[in-house]
Formats: structure tokens, sequence, C-alpha cells
């Protein structure tokens, strides 16, 4: 069955930065169109970036064009999240989802990045 699994969250000082990994099992990775989205406390799913697996064009919400990078490996079935100048209002639980927003047909358990001074 299909899973992924997120990681590298943690607490970071505005402005500092975090890579986030997703590890990609139970399907053929590098057919499929990948996103991150995220869910900010008492708030509802943000999309955040999405990379398409046949021109790897990506996708970046306004909120984060410019501090964020999305990319992957398919040789190792991983999806990343660069973040850079974080600010306090990208505290969520980020989760990777399977698809091209907004059709995700899976996601996650999630990773917290909590941006706190």
């Amino acid at each position: 069955q299909v899973q992924l699994v997120e990681s590298g969250g943690g607490l970071v000082q505005p402005g500092g930065s975090l890579r986030l990994s997703c590890a990609a099992s139970g399907f053929t990775f590098s057919m499929y169109s990948m996103s991150w989205v995220r869910q900010a406390p008492g708030k509802g799913l943000e999309w955040v970036s999405a990379i398409n697996s046949a021109t790897g064009i990506t996708s970046y919400a306004d909120s984060v064009k410019g501090r964020f990078t999305i990319s992957r490996d398919n040789a190792k079935n991983t999806l990343y999240l660069q973040m850079n100048s974080l600010k306090p209002e990208d505290t969520a639980l980020y989760y990777c989802a399977k698809g091209w927003p907004p059709y995700y047909t899976a996601r996650g358990q999630g990773t917290e990045v909590i941006v706190s001074s």
C-alpha cells in the first residue's frame, strides 16, 4: 500500500532553515506528481508546493514563493522541501501528498515545524 513518511521538522528561529523529506513507497514514485501541504494550528489545510512528475515543473503558494524549494530524487523515492527565511506564520504540520493539487490520493502523517524565538 501507499506509504508516505515525512521527516525533518523541528523548532527553528525566525529566519532559519529546515529541509523536510518524504520517503515514498508502495507505488511508482517517478510516475506521480507530488505536493507539500500544511495545516497551521486551528486552521485548514493549505497547499504549499507541487512538482510535476513528467516535466519537473514546480509551483508554489504565494506565501512561500522565493523562500521554499521543492525537489525530488526519483532514484531514492524521496520528496524534499527546502525551507529558508522561515517566519512564525510557517508554523504548521507539514504533509507530503501524492498527486497534483487539488487531486491528492494519499497523504503522510506529517512532520511538525515550529518557527519561534
